[in-house]
């Protein structure tokens, strides 16, 4: 890691790989540069028939993918900078410049895509022949076909979206964080951001921990109301266009073909998580036991087992992660300190500024963008690894299509968890004492409760909150609804305050991406089941899990998987990943 920097400090990422500015002449040269590229696109239209020949189609692939290309620069400058700050206005502005913009250009190069999907079997065969790493991107285009609707109708759901729900998604961003929250600290109130509050419920003061909480749930749920109708909106839309207009089946089968996972894949996931419940409901009971409580509440699920205020600095973090990546290959700490080096992570805490933390890919010819909210506990660092992970998978996948490069959701976390994990086992190697290395243990826990079962039963809700909404629920019923299922996840293994059942309506991913959050479950059991491989076969099997992340998008999530000896469709594949957490809560059942 000889060109490591010194030392790093925290910092707001710089676009300037990007555009100089909003309003820069660059800006309005790219906008303009588009329009034009647009338009002579548009005259492909009249030599798009069944007999084309394989060099004209090849020639109008390329140049769907420079506009595609360009677009997603602008809109990305245009994106990220929101999120830095979404109280800007002028950010706002160019948002709904950016997606009025591309829904119109979007719209007038809408004929190639309605020509390819509607094109006959053989002579879409005979074209995709020759066509390199763009064949599963045309594949996968085709699989869509049953659901496609006129270029008049498609054109005007286009615009529909503008200013229906990817408007509405704005707003809710922008309405919630505005938020601030309340706590008592050393017996002074501070106002802090959700970023901030969140730390608190890791905090070994269970009072703090309630407090942060009991405060999350009492913002949200003031606006619970208007939050949900939001939601509710959001759900109906989704239901009138894709199951009504397009025919799907279930709320969740658009995301599943998305994904190009089965429906039949993603139940057996999430029945084989219900029936695994109880392994978490066992590791809360042991938690309780450790901790010196009769039983947790809601608010203890994360509670650390000692007292420990340790805190790492970004530089230091940022070592220990390039090393932890380091000791594996090499590449990956250098790809991560691109990442570093080029000013892509924007990693401060600031009013306004989205909470959380995402990596965002522009173009394969960019270093992607990584945003933290970064305070220095020990899971902002295992957050930093995971959305370094992320910009790894991206750039491991670079060499591929603008169209190939960005693998499904599910498979897009394996890198980002396998990251997490690389980061834990370099932890448990340097720490010598055996109570941190049990604590490291049951983060280790808390961290697969977190990713795997809280996500999946916030899948399990959301199939039953578009239900509902269809039926006529009101925003008062879902919250019912929300309340029972934590029940249900949780059993009678803690204590669930009321308060909670406004939990639901503070989870952006429900918002922004329905049915986005099964991925997560996915890649934690996938990356379980690989780093059990990893730890058994050694240097061996480095080979075939950089063939998976190096696929990108460009082959179907199932033949990816099984060229690694992985087969998605077994129930007993799930079960492995729980039979790994299963065993890790048995170690820890014996040290207790």
């Amino acid at each position: 890691m000889s060109d490591k920097k010194k030392e790093l400090e925290q910092s707001r990422w710089s676009l300037a790989d990007l555009y100089p500015s909003g309003d820069s002449k660059e800006m309005e040269a790219a906008i303009k540069d588009l329009e034009t590229r647009v338009a002579l696109f548009e005259k492909h239209r009249d030599i798009l028939k069944s007999d084309i020949n394989a060099a004209d189609f090849m020639r109008i692939i390329k140049d769907l993918e420079e506009i595609t290309k360009l677009m997603q620069r602008i809109s990305g400058f245009a994106e990220l900078w929101f999120t830095e700050d979404t109280q800007n206005q002028a950010a706002q502005t160019l948002v709904a410049r950016m997606e009025q913009m591309s829904a119109e250009l979007s719209n007038r190069i809408l004929f190639f895509t309605l020509w390819w999907k509607a094109l006959d079997e053989n002579d879409a065969t005979r074209l995709m022949k020759d066509t390199g790493d763009y064949r599963y991107w045309l594949e996968e285009m085709r699989h869509f076909k049953p659901y496609t609707l006129s270029e008049a109708e498609e054109k005007i759901i286009n615009i529909k979206d503008v200013t229906g729900s990817r408007a509405l998604t704005m707003l809710y961003d922008a309405f919630t964080n505005r938020y601030m929250f309340k706590l008592t600290v050393d017996g002074k109130e501070k106002e802090v951001t959700r970023g901030e509050l969140m730390t608190y419920v890791r905090m070994p003061d269970a009072n703090l921990r309630t407090q942060a909480y009991q405060e999350l749930c009492r913002v949200y749920g003031n606006d619970g109301p208007i939050l949900g109708q939001m939601y509710q909106t959001l759900a109906r839309d989704w239901r009138n266009e894709l199951l009504n207009l397009r025919g799907y089946k279930t709320p969740i089968s658009p995301r599943n073909l998305h994904n190009d996972i089965p429906d039949e894949v993603v139940n057996t996931l999430l029945n084989v998580s219900q029936k695994n419940a109880g392994i978490f409901q066992r590791f809360f009971k042991l938690k309780a036991k450790m901790l010196k409580m009769e039983k947790l509440r809601r608010y203890d699920i994360y509670a650390p087992l000692t007292a420990s205020t340790k805190e790492y600095s970004f530089n230091i973090a940022s070592e220990v992660i390039l090393d932890s990546f380091d000791q594996f290959d090499p590449r990956f700490a250098q790809m991560a300190l691109k990442v570093i080096n080029e000013n892509h992570i924007d990693s401060e805490v600031r009013k306004g500024k989205r909470s959380g933390a995402f990596c965002a890919t522009v173009n394969p010819e960019l270093t992607p963008w990584v945003l933290l909210n970064y305070q220095g506990h020990s899971d902002d660092v295992a957050t930093m690894a995971h959305e370094l992970g992320h910009a790894i998978h991206s750039l491991v996948a670079s060499e591929h299509s603008i169209f190939t490069q960005n693998t499904c959701l599910p498979l897009a976390e394996t890198a980002s968890t396998f990251g997490e994990m690389m980061l834990v086992d370099h932890f448990l190697e340097e720490e010598r004492d055996e109570n941190v290395r049990r604590d490291l243990l049951f983060r280790q826990v808390d961290d697969s409760y977190a990713t795997i079962m809280r996500q999946a039963f916030f899948a399990l809700f959301e199939k039953q909150a578009h239900e509902m909404t269809q039926q006529g629920a009101s925003v008062d019923e879902l919250s019912d609804a929300y309340f029972k299922n934590l029940q249900t996840q949780f059993g009678d293994s803690l204590d669930i305050a009321e308060e909670f059942k406004w939990e639901w309506v503070s989870i952006p991913h429900i918002y922004h991406v329905p049915f986005y959050v099964y991925a997560y479950a996915f890649g934690q059991l996938l990356v379980l089941s690989l780093y059990k491989q990893f730890k058994k076969e050694g240097n061996a099997f480095k080979p075939r899990y950089i063939r998976i992340l190096a696929a990108g998008g460009s082959d179907a999530p199932t033949k990816v998987l099984s060229d690694a000896g992985v087969d998605i469709r077994q129930e007993a594949f799930w079960q492995g990943g729980f039979d790994v957490v299963d065993g890790l809560v048995r170690q820890l059942e014996k040290l207790s």
